[in-house]
């Protein structure tokens, strides 16, 4: 059992003491120095149970960020639709609103960057996920717990209906952000389409993010290129949905669910089991082994040449 840990405070300058409950604060490790930066806490919090508020914090910084992600990216795309040729279908798929490269690319832009700046921001709090296909992925690896699973999940759902409540009343023009199938592409075109572009983003996630190494930390700017990518795909045919909340929202707050909508449920989720096997394909083959050293910069090579010197 993972102890419980108190904090102390004798007075406005000491410093924090953890200790056990029943010690009198006696035991736990050395003081640590006193910091120059005042952090607020909720005296409360020192005593709630380690699992429940790390799962409570965790389900607001997904709530948020998904709200934060699908604000940005449901305005722009709202923006991109102004010109639009049909804009009374309430879709965004480039199809129905007229062919427009310069449209296509400006929705693509403003859902990628705002992924990768939400992400960069979120990434410490929640994992920064913001789709259920992802987030599914996550748990397929055993990356997430089933009820860390269920909070998130919940969570990107109600950002992405908060998200387009928010446009729908913020903005004059009407909301456009729904995603539909174009005419001429069919149920199952439909599914793999989104499948293969879904495959695509979870993939760069696991590589850039789930698995750790220099480039870790600059993971947010791969993965917001990778939806930028899918979405130049997409948008024309699909709409460019690759995450079911970013679907769902929008017909609860339009109150408009297309007959296709189990698309942008199964398409994902089978996009997202195409990249966990592939993923788990080549880490049982070992893939550090076949190209080595990528990783390394001058120090570690010249660490690498001193040790082979005789």
């Amino acid at each position: 059992m993972k102890p419980h840990v108190r904090y102390q405070y004798s007075s406005e300058n000491d410093d924090v003491r953890p200790g056990y409950y029943g010690d009198g604060g006696r035991r736990g490790p050395p003081r640590r120095p006193a910091s120059t930066e005042e952090v607020l806490r909720l005296p409360w919090t020192m005593w709630m149970n380690s699992s429940a508020k790390n799962h409570f914090v965790a389900f607001v910084g997904e709530f948020v960020g998904t709200t934060m992600f699908l604000f940005f990216a449901f305005s722009g795309t709202q923006v991109a639709n102004i010109g639009s040729g049909d804009s009374s279908n309430n879709t965004t798929t480039g199809a129905d609103t007229g062919f427009s490269p310069t449209v296509l690319q400006y929705i693509a832009l403003v859902f990628g960057f705002s992924l990768m700046v939400n992400v960069w921001i979120f990434f410490r709090i929640s994992g920064g996920l913001f789709n259920p296909a992802v987030t599914f992925a996550m748990l397929l690896t055993r990356t997430l717990t089933p009820v860390r699973f269920s909070l998130l999940l919940v969570a990107q759902l109600a950002g992405s209906i908060f998200s387009s409540y928010l446009v729908s009343v913020l903005f004059p023009t009407p909301l456009n952000v729904r995603t539909t199938l174009s005419a001429n592409t069919s149920l199952a075109r439909g599914v793999f389409i989104e499948a293969v572009l879904t495959a695509e983003l979870v993939f760069t996630i696991f590589m850039l993010a789930k698995e750790k190494h220099k480039a870790t930390f600059i993971a947010p700017v791969g993965i917001g290129l990778a939806l930028f990518i899918a979405e130049l795909v997409g948008v024309f045919y699909t709409g460019g949905s690759l995450n079911p909340a970013r679907s769902f929202g929008p017909c609860v707050v339009t109150g408009i669910f297309d007959h296709e909508h189990w698309i942008y449920w199964l398409g994902p989720a089978i996009g997202a089991i195409l990249a966990v096997a592939f993923y788990k394909f080549i880490k049982i083959l070992e893939y550090e082994m076949a190209n080595p050293g990528q990783d390394d910069d001058a120090h570690d090579r010249h660490q690498k040449e001193m040790s082979h010197e005789p």
